[in-house]
């Protein structure tokens, strides 16, 4: 009876903790460069902490650390500090000190000229970008952002965006939402990775394919409550014939 209840209440939980994930996904499923989190579920042992007789007893564990590293859907915009990155890679913007990644490409600049994305600094190769006054600005295929200065003639190299990449198995998600790896290291610049200008890229989430997993676990949350009731059931029958 105790194996049939702890499989219940197991289930039960990661359907909860599933639909936290889908539901997130879905609520930034407008976000530029948003990656869709993923859910893995693993087992846990009840025997591993206890001495009450639960060796053989495990509860699924479920993780929404992973991260969907498929495209999104890239659109040209026109605005030269738009920037996409074409296949796999990513943005690095500073964050507490450090720097994490991202594939948001709408780059803002303020009054002094600095570069950001979402309010963090986007780096270059020698940290956060500021352009001087221009006129124009471009950003290259490598990630060489170039202006043309007050006065001049022709387009200077500035700075060029860092870019990195990585496996999408060594990454993950910070609580900013932000991409790191999972070992706390920062990521080497990767010379490989290209950009698109004038274009951003959308949210690689898939409306249809989080519905179907929703409506697939709001099917086996009420499986759990079945097991539930039929577990009472047993219970009850257990008790009269004792009672007999």
């Amino acid at each position: 009876m105790d194996k049939l209840i702890f499989t219940a209440v197991s289930g039960a939980e990661h359907t909860l903790r599933a639909q936290q994930v889908h539901a997130n996904n879905l609520a930034n499923m407008d976000t530029p460069g948003f990656r869709a989190n993923l859910e893995l579920v693993t087992t846990q042992s009840l025997g591993a902490k206890t001495n009450y007789g639960y060796d053989d007893v495990h509860m699924a564990r479920t993780q929404a650390d992973a991260i969907s590293t498929k495209p999104g859907i890239v659109r040209e915009t026109g605005r030269p500090l738009d920037v996409a990155i074409t296949g796999s890679g990513y943005f690095a913007v500073e964050f507490n000190g450090g720097e994490a990644y991202t594939r948001a490409g709408s780059i803002d600049i303020d009054a002094n000229g600095a570069l950001s994305v979402a309010g963090r600094p986007i780096l270059g190769e020698g940290g956060p970008i500021v352009l001087p006054p221009h006129s124009a600005v471009e950003v290259g295929t490598d990630g060489t952002i170039s202006v043309m200065a007050e006065g001049a003639t022709t387009m200077q190299v500035i700075d060029k965006l860092r870019l990195v990449n990585a496996e999408g198995s060594e990454l993950t998600k910070n609580e900013a939402g932000l991409i790191v790896s999972r070992n706390g290291d920062q990521l080497e610049a990767d010379a490989n990775v290209t950009v698109r200008g004038r274009s951003l890229e959308g949210s690689n989430v898939s409306a249809v394919e989080e519905m179907v997993a929703t409506m697939a676990l709001n099917r086996s949350f009420e499986l759990q409550m079945k097991l539930f009731q039929a577990g009472d059931k047993m219970n009850e029958a257990g008790n009269r014939l004792l009672g007999a």
